[in-house]
């Protein structure tokens, strides 16, 4: 009788939260295509989420899905413990290499009409949540490993509905740039990416959907259209590449030229 040991992977492993739909999917799905495997979260749409683990495993890579409501704190310990089973039984690893902190909704009102229960919702998902989940998983991340934080071009230029959601992702480039510095001795390049306006379903899918939005998105930007979602996730598997390990603590804006 013989007994097969199961080798450690030496595949790069990303967490994408947010991962089953919109920009954090085509992420996840782009990492696939370059090698990488994944875990992505999901907030509560299961078959969505089981749907974009069966398109990375048809790449040939390996995918899980968790779920995960990331403005829950309370929730991390018991979704880190689900990350290290995880990485344990499916790669027999105890560390994973990438993380892109993507999970996020929107809120369409002004300063003067918004409610403090959506204030704080938002900051609960889009600040608090990234900066404690990061936190739970820092001694997950291997060394020389890469830390992705999605922020919008709405912290650099302003339309009228969304002083909330963009003060949020303020303080995300702002943590973005501490978190490089505290981490630089490990080698984990940190870097924020803002995409511009994206044609996907966030935001009940204006940008998308209604022709009007999106022919004015169209008419302020540089590239003369919208933002697709292949215009992102691309970006952001080469940004966690080795080829880029030299930058951190930078806000890379991928807004086709908004508001130039």
């Amino acid at each position: 009788m013989t007994t097969e040991i199961a080798e450690k992977s030496t595949a790069r492993i990303a967490i994408v939260t947010g991962g089953s739909r919109g920009l954090g999917r085509n992420t996840a799905v782009s990492l696939a295509r370059t090698g990488v495997d994944v875990i992505l979260t999901y907030h509560s749409n299961k078959a969505e989420a089981e749907a974009a683990v069966a398109e990375i495993e048809a790449l040939g890579r390996k995918a899980l899905a968790l779920q995960l409501d990331t403005g829950e704190v309370a929730s991390f310990d018991a979704f880190v413990g689900n990350v290290r089973r995880a990485l344990s039984g499916t790669w027999r690893r105890d560390d994973f290499d990438y993380l892109v902190n993507n999970a996020g909704t929107s809120l369409h009102a002004g300063i003067a009409e918004t409610r403090e229960a959506e204030f704080d919702r938002l900051f609960d998902i889009h600040f608090k949540g990234v900066f404690f989940l990061t936190q739970k998983l820092l001694p997950l991340i291997a060394d020389g490993g890469r830390i992705a934080n999605i922020s919008s071009g709405l912290a650099r230029f302003t339309i009228p509905g969304y002083g909330a959601y963009a003060a949020m992702k303020g303080a995300i480039e702002v943590f973005t740039r501490y978190l490089a510095k505290e981490l630089g001795p490990r080698r984990i390049a940190v870097n924020t990416v803002a995409p511009g306006a994206i044609e996907t379903d966030f935001s009940g899918g204006g940008v998308r959907d209604n022709p009007e939005v999106n022919a004015f998105v169209a008419s302020v930007t540089a590239m003369g259209r919208a933002g697709l979602p292949d215009d992102i996730g691309p970006m952001i598997a080469s940004l966690l590449s080795d080829g880029n390990r030299w930058v951190t603590g930078q806000r890379i804006e991928a807004s086709g030229g908004m508001f130039l």
